[in-house]
Formats: C-alpha cells, sequence, structure tokens
C-alpha cells in the first residue's frame, strides 16, 4: 500500500518564473543605473539622475512616518537641513573623519531632533499634528539663519560644501557624485525595505490603521510612533546631506524650505503612500515634469501659455494631480505600475 507523500510548507517554493518576474525589474534597473555613470553626460547625471536619486530617497523618509505608521509631517525639509548641517560642520569641524561617519552622525542627530518635534504625536493627530511639524520647518531654518556657529560664522550664510573624499579619491566629478549617491541610496533602500517587512514595520501598519486596536493589543504606540520619526529623520537627514554635498554644492537654509518639503510631500502622494518603489515612480515625476514643460514650452505657447507661466503650470498640474490620486487612487503610481505589470503577464489585479 503506498503512502501519500506531504510536502511540508518550508519545503515549498515559489516557481522560478515567478521569483524572475519580481525580481527583474530591479535587476535589470539597478544595471541600467550603474552603467549610466559610464555612457550618461554631465547634464544628465548632476542635473537629473543625482537630484531623482536624492527625492527617491527623501521620498522614502517621508513614507515611513506618514506612509506606514500614518503620522502627518510636513517638515521634512527641515530634518533634511539638520543631516545637512551635521554634516557640514563635523566635515570641516573634524576633517579626519570620513564622509560616510558624517553621513552617519548627521542621520543620529537628525534622528534626535525627529523624536523632539514628533513628541506632540502623543497627543494629537492629523490635521493638528500637520501643524506641530510645519512648526519645525520654520523653527529649524530660523535657527541655522540666526546661529552664526552652526554657518561656521560665516557672514554669508551660504556654505561650500567640501569636496567629499572616499579612500583618498575625491568625488567631484557628476559621475563621480552619482555613484557615491547611488550607492548610499541603494544601501538604505535595502535596510528600510527589511524594517518595513519587520515585527516593527507591521506594528506601523497597525498603529496607522487603528490606533486604538493597537493600543488594546498590546503595542507600544507612543513610542513606535517616535521610533517612526526617528526613523524617518534620520532617513531624511542623510538625503539632506547628499542634497547639500552631491547636488547642491553649497549649505545654506533657503536651500531646504518649504517648498523642499511640498515637493518630497508630493513624492510620497503621487509616488504612493506605504510603497517603497513608489518613491522612485514619484520622485520621477517630481524631477521629469519640469523638463517636460521647458520641451513643450513652443507648443504651449500656440495655446496661449507663455514660458512665464509654466511655474504656475506645473504647480496647477501638481495639484490636479494630487487630487486625482487621493480620490481615484491613494496608492499612486506604485499600484497602477502593480496592475499594469500583472495585467502584462496575466496575473489576477
Amino acid at each position: 500500500m503506498s503512502s501519500i507523500q506531504i510536502e511540508p510548507l518550508s519545503a515549498r517554493r515559489a516557481p522560478l518564473s515567478s521569483v524572475w518576474v519580481h525580481r527583474a525589474p530591479w535587476v535589470i534597473a539597478a544595471a541600467l543605473l550603474v552603467a549610466l555613470a559610464r555612457v550618461g553626460s554631465d547634464y544628465w547625471l548632476g542635473a537629473i539622475l543625482v537630484p531623482f536619486l536624492i527625492l527617491s530617497l527623501a521620498g522614502l523618509g517621508l513614507n515611513l512616518a506618514t506612509g506606514y505608521a500614518g503620522q502627518l509631517s510636513l517638515g521634512s525639509a527641515a530634518f533634511m537641513s539638520v543631516g545637512a548641517y551635521t554634516a557640514y560642520n563635523f566635515a570641516v569641524r573634524v576633517p579626519a573623519l570620513p564622509f560616510a561617519l558624517d553621513l552617519t552622525l548627521g542621520a543620529l542627530v537628525a534622528a534626535a531632533v525627529g523624536v523632539v518635534f514628533g513628541l506632540p504625536s502623543l497627543r494629537i493627530r492629523g490635521f493638528y499634528l500637520i501643524v506641530s511639524t510645519l512648526a519645525a520647518q520654520f523653527f529649524v531654518e530660523w535657527v541655522f539663519t540666526r546661529v552664526a556657529w552652526f554657518s561656521n560664522n560665516d557672514a554669508s550664510g551660504v556654505l561650500s560644501a567640501p569636496v567629499v573624499t572616499i579612500f583618498g579619491h575625491r568625488v567631484d566629478t557628476p559621475g563621480a557624485r552619482y555613484l557615491l549617491v547611488l550607492a548610499v541610496v541603494a544601501a538604505t533602500f535595502a535596510v528600510t525595505t527589511r524594517l518595513v517587512g519587520s515585527e516593527l514595520g507591521r506594528r506601523w501598519m497597525a498603529i496607522r490603521d487603528r490606533e486604538t486596536a493597537a493600543r488594546a493589543m498590546g503595542f507600544p504606540v507612543g513610542s513606535d510612533k517616535l521610533l517612526a520619526f526617528a526613523v524617518s529623520s534620520g532617513v531624511l537627514g542623510i538625503a539632506g546631506a547628499l542634497w547639500a554635498f552631491a547636488y547642491l554644492g553649497t549649505v545654506e537654509p533657503h536651500g531646504f524650505d518649504l517648498n523642499l518639503s511640498f515637493e518630497v510631500l508630493f513624492v510620497v502622494i503621487i509616488g504612493g503612500m506605504g510603497s517603497v518603489r513608489g518613491n522612485f515612480f514619484g520622485a520621477a515625476f517630481i524631477v521629469l515634469l519640469p523638463i517636460l514643460l521647458s520641451h513643450a514650452a513652443g507648443w504651449l505657447a500656440h495655446i496661449g501659455i507663455e514660458a512665464g507661466q509654466l511655474q504656475n503650470l506645473q504647480k496647477i498640474l501638481y495639484g490636479v494631480l494630487i487630487i486625482v490620486f487621493l480620490i481615484k487612487e491613494p496608492d499612486g503610481l506604485a499600484r497602477l505600475a502593480q496592475n499594469a505589470r500583472r495585467r502584462l503577464f496575466k496575473q489576477p489585479v
């Protein structure tokens, strides 16, 4: 009498083709991004790809607090500036430190500042929490403008970021800066992807969806909220340091104004809240839209839109798209891309 062999659950594996379908886009994208360092022009590397990667990282930082933990924030640029100024001061005052350590210290200080401004989340939420984090935006900018020590007593307030040196090699070309940003962004995304899939990430999502139920289940809601602000602000601090050192080339308060906070928020909303890959979609849209409008300036002039009105048209498009996504597809471009991929491979949507 033959016995029936039951395969244990641990031995079951997804078909190789299914695994490839999920991983192939990331492998191909990574290969293309690395190859672009050799074939891309200085303009594409320095003016398009570097801000695209940094805004993706900033969107990830905000997404951790807002998309995953449900803590609304409008102080993203403030935490980015903390990371930038911290990395700058360590680079100038302790030049023997490697840039990786400057970047890490910038992230830690930004995380500490994020916890301070996240304390109101223990008592308030929603619109009132947005106002609280908005106060961080103005307060931090005011501190960096008024306290000369942070600017190394420079009267102009516009500081030239020191050239990054890694293993004795100066990172002073668009290609080198692009590779530096790509390496940091890839490492940070890899770590945070594991984090949101961990128990802590699941607790954040439980707090976002049903905070009262999370409390009833015994989750440490207060400490988890502060931890979300800490991790979120730390990632934003890394993005801010890269924004200053690898993109702007300067460290100044006005380089991290409220407009930058709104851009990071648009990255999250358009790309998709609670989505890691959505940050890439949102950042690509934010970076490429002004370029597309500038190339379409001649055609737009024929319908009565002058070149001087392109910036206003850009803001109108942002507003319209945010309303559309919030109503029709709250999960943003990430969900649209996922549905398109499933239709392409004839998977159930």
